[in-house]
Parts: structure tokens; sequence; C-alpha cells
């Protein structure tokens, strides 16, 4: 297999197992608890209260921290994008750079070039997931200043619309999930410079990172905890 020949194949081993990874917690999310699956249950479960509340600052403020984190990344991921763009002037020094780094590849000008591209559109991909969870978050926003107060808790339609409101938080959480998913895969993508082999395992092993964290993690073991709480308070108010 020539050196070209296994940079594509490191390539496609790297968008396989993003795509496959992506396609794969989105589904085993549908049936197994993850981080995902508990956190859109706290939502809903979030909601649900905050329609029962005439005064919403705290959870305005709650919000509000959620998107200054998303803002963070979005506006690193610009000053990233823009290093990563400014290396395609300096090519042939970054070339220099990798061709003193022991057991390295052979750096080809050419595919240094397209590995910069690589780079950068993962950069491009982030800054669109994160932009858009801003945008989503805005909605959110908006739902809850246009959301009547519920006393009671017992109004089936307004029980629906914190269901609807929670579905818009539940879409911006992802977007921000994508997005850093996106930084992940970055540091896989940075390998590549260094070695093809060095690339596929760095993706194996991003994977697994991404895997054990939303799937196995203690994170998610006490989130999933805190569900069953809520679920047996909320189902005990209803006995009351």
């Amino acid at each position: 297999m020539t050196s070209t020949e296994l940079e594509i194949v490191a390539l496609v081993f790297f968008v396989t197992c993003w795509l496959g990874y992506t396609r794969f917690a989105k589904g085993k999310a549908k049936t197994t608890n993850c981080i995902a699956r508990c956190l859109h249950q706290h939502r809903i479960h979030w909601m649900n209260e905050l329609m029962t509340r005439g005064v919403r600052v705290g959870d305005a403020a709650m919000l509000a921290n959620l998107e200054r984190n998303i803002a963070f990344f979005a506006s690193s991921t610009l000053i990233v994008l823009a290093g990563v763009l400014t290396l395609f002037s300096q090519a042939e020094k970054l070339e220099e750079v990798i061709a003193t780094i022991p057991y390295t590849a052979p750096p080809i000008h050419n595919v240094i070039q397209i590995k910069l591209a690589v780079l950068a559109s993962i950069f491009v991909l982030a800054f669109f997931q994160f932009t858009w969870s801003m945008r989503q978050y805005g909605f959110l926003n908006v739902m809850i200043g246009a959301a009547p107060v519920d006393g009671s808790g017992k109004n089936q339609n307004l029980k629906d619309y914190a269901r609807q409101m929670a579905t818009v938080q539940d879409q911006a959480a992802h977007s921000y999930n994508y997005g850093l998913r996106s930084y992940y895969f970055s540091m896989a993508a940075l390998c590549w410079f260094f070695h093809p082999f060095l690339f596929m395992f760095a993706s194996i092993v991003v994977v697994y990172t991404l895997y054990m964290r939303e799937f196995k993690s203690k994170a998610v073991i006490a989130i999933t905890k805190g569900i069953q709480h809520l679920t047996a308070e909320s189902d005990g108010d209803l006995l009351d």
C-alpha cells in the first residue's frame, strides 16, 4: 500500500468512526439510559416546574449560564479556525517541523494542504452547531416568556406546552453536544499530521472516550437515579 493510499484509508476510517458513532449513539439513546436520554427527562421535569412558577428569574439565570458556555465555544472556534487558516500560508514551515519529529510519516505538500482543509472543515462544522444551539436557546427564551402561569400544575394543555419547550431545549443541547464532539474528533485529526496509523488509533480512542462518558460514566448513573427520584416524587404528588 502506497503512502497516498494509506492516507485515504485513514481519512475514510476517521469519517466512518465519526458518522458511525453518531448513528450508534442516537439509536442506543432510544433504548438505553445515557446522558442525552436522562437529561431529556430532566428537561421535561424542569419545564413542568417552570410552568407553576410566577417568578422565573432563576430559570432565566440558568439558561443564560448555558448560553454563555456555548458562546464561549463559538467564539473560541472562530479563533482556532483563524489559526488553522493561517497555517495554509505557512505550510512549508509546518512540513519542516513535522519532518523533524521522529517516527512521523514524510510530509507531502498536497497532503498537508488536504489535512489542513479537513481540520478547518471540522471547526466550521463545530461553529455551525454552536451558533444553531445558541439560536435555539433564544427560541426557548421566547417560549418561556410567552408561557402563562399554571398554579395548579394540572392543566394538560400547558403540560403539553412545557413538553414542547423541553423539546426545543433538548434540540439546543444536541447541537451543543455535536459541536463538542467535533472538538473531540479534531484532536484525532491533529494526529493525522504525524502518521495515518496514529490518526486511526486516535479515532478509536475518541470513540471509546465518548462512549464511556455518555453511557458508562458516574455522571450518567447519578443522572439516571435522579430521574427515578423525580418520577417517584411526581407519582406521589399525583396520588395525593
